[in-house]
């Protein structure tokens, strides 16, 4: 740490943050915190017409909350106000050493409740309360006593311990992440791509100007005749499945005798704006599927797919087949929507209005950023993404360890501005592809009813990204042997639960045919990883091994540069 006093670090902090928020006023927050006022404004004149329900409901409150204050001065009371189960914000036992913190949290627990009921009672219409809540719930979270150095006992502790070097090393920290713009959720110098994630060796085969084809080394002498090629989203870098050593999907499945392919998709800049959803099939998933044919030789291949990669995989199957062209063995689809009825709280931010916003937005082309993307995501799940991070680096200046998760989470992409407003129209807002024909792509209507091979669905029972109930309904679109596999946490560590590490549990067997509701309640309960499900499953597909090629790509194609390949090495800007 360096030697700046508490005024230089001001200083500096408030001419950086001039630059970190000055377009802060131009995005679509101004209108949706409008909607917000508006909703508690019809709220609190619907409550006033009933004033003798309205006091009662207050009286209630205040009765509580004196209740709690005379608790404080109990010293054997023991706290009749609780966080919720997965809170971690008060875990500290200084919350409940100190009365005063108690109070203030207890009292702020109470209030967050009271004002969410008053939501969840109103006669707002549902979308409206659906905004209307989750908008509160990010005001709630933001006044968070623990997020306040004054009021985060946890905080006051260690500024005494330490005599306010706390402070001086969260405003360093503070003032490095406002240059890169975005709050720091790991060590990210404990990585560094080729040497400690993505390192399965392998080499780039094919590339143009939206992807690098990475065909992987294989680490058994006999592989499944037919190769995997993996879609991982585009908006995010591949190598989520090829983290750590051990926590690496594409190693599992070279280990588990499969010759591996996987797509890295480019970073777009603003060359690329108009690249369109037609493009990422017509230039993208298809010329991969024929350059792993070429190289293997194989007549059919298995995919494998995650998030919109699934829902970019089913609309490539189903263009396909309405070419008459069926390459695909078996399809697997991790935490897919391809029906985007109800997109859990995602749908808060698309409607007719914001979709016309982006539309006009982004009209002359260029790039949606990844990291306002990314930001997004992370209100989902402020108190974990967001502020446990503002109290950790900035209150507390400590740094965050290393997960190499989370590092793949802070290293986010860009989305074409053709490809985004084509998805949030076609997709979220009016949901054409759940509908046969719905959508034309490549020259064809597309008809989910095509993909008629054998489908594995894996989707997370937490998942706030795509929610299960909804990727379930996928099942129900496509035809041929389905299998639907439940497991335990959210998008990305539901998916990432490495075999050898053997936790968490996942759902099998329940009956298809009759909703998700349905299934849960027929299924049964597995301890572990369900990838070793998903290998046995691979595996009863019924398919002859033959030998492992001995080099990687063929004369046609041969290597570019090894694996992981400079695309993937791009930075979002």
């Amino acid at each position: 740490m360096n030697n700046k006093t508490p005024q230089e670090l001001f200083e500096k902090m408030t001419a950086q943050g001039h630059g970190m928020f000055k377009d802060f006023s131009k995005n679509e927050s101004q209108e949706m915190m409008a909607q917000f006022a508006n909703s508690w404004n019809t709220i609190m004149t619907r409550a006033m017409e009933s004033p003798e329900e309205w006091v009662k409901a207050v009286s209630g409150f205040y009765q509580n909350q004196f209740d709690i204050w005379l608790n404080m001065f109990n010293p054997n009371s023991a706290s009749s106000v609780q966080p919720e189960q997965g809170d971690r914000r008060f875990s500290g036992a200084e919350w409940e050493e100190s009365p005063v913190h108690n109070y203030i949290k207890q009292s702020y627990l109470l209030s967050s409740r009271w004002l969410t009921g008053l939501v969840n009672d109103s006669t707002l219409d549902d979308a409206t309360k659906k905004k209307c809540d989750f908008y509160t719930r990010q005001f709630i979270d933001a006044m968070s006593p623990s997020n306040f150095a004054l009021t985060n006992p946890e905080v006051l502790k260690e500024t005494m311990e330490s005599k306010g070097q706390n402070l001086v090393a969260g405003l360093e920290n503070l003032m490095q992440d406002m240059e890169k713009g975005q709050i720091s959720i790991t060590d990210e110098s404990a990585f560094t791509l080729g040497e400690n994630l993505a390192t399965t060796e392998g080499s780039v085969v094919f590339q143009n100007k939206l992807i690098q084809l990475v065909h992987f080394k294989p680490l058994t002498e006999k592989v499944n005749e037919h190769p995997i090629l993996i879609v991982p989203p585009c908006i995010n870098k591949y190598y989520i499945l090829d983290l750590s050593k051990d926590n690496s999907y594409v190693r599992y499945c070279l280990e588990q005798g499969n010759d591996v392919y996987i797509i890295s998709w480019r970073n777009p800049d603003e060359s690329l704006g108009d690249v369109t959803w037609d493009e990422y099939l017509s230039d993208g998933t298809i010329p991969a599927i024929d350059v792993v044919k070429a190289i293997s030789g194989a007549k059919k291949i298995n995919a494998v797919s995650w998030c919109i990669g699934g829902t970019m995989l089913a609309t490539t199957i189903a263009v396909l087949a309405a070419k008459r062209k069926k390459p695909i063995a078996s399809a697997t689809f991790f935490t897919t929507l391809l029906d985007f009825s109800d997109p859990g709280e995602i749908g808060v931010f698309i409607d007719e209005s914001q979709v016309k916003q982006h539309e006009h937005k982004l009209a002359e082309g260029g790039v949606m950023p990844g990291k306002q993307l990314a930001t997004t995501f992370a209100m989902l799940r402020a108190n974990d993404l967001i502020w446990s991070y503002v109290v950790n680096n900035y209150l507390k200046g400590k740094t965050p360890p290393p997960f190499d998760i989370l590092y793949w989470n802070g290293d986010s992409t860009n989305m074409t501005a053709a490809m985004y407003t084509w998805y949030l129209r076609n997709m979220y807002l009016e949901n054409n592809l759940a509908k046969p024909g719905g959508v034309s792509l490549c020259g064809v209507k597309v008809d989910l009813g095509k993909i008629d091979c054998p489908t594995y669905f894996l989707s997370a029972i937490e998942d706030h990204i795509a929610p299960w109930k909804t990727t379930f309904i996928g099942t129900e679109l496509v035809k041929g042997p389905v299998d639907f596999v439940l497991t335990g946490s959210g998008h990305v560590a539901g998916v990432i639960n490495p075999a050898n590490k053997n936790k968490r549990s996942y759902w099998v067997d329940g009956e298809l045919g009759q909703g998700s509701d349905h299934w849960l309640q027929t299924s049964k309960e597995v301890p572990g990883s369900w990838w070793t499900h998903w290998d046995a499953w691979l595996k009863s597909q019924g398919a002859k091994t033959v030998d492992a090629p001995k080099t990687l790509g063929n004369a046609d194609y041969l290597e570019i540069e090894p694996a992981p390949g400079s695309f993937v090495m791009a930075k979002a800007v």
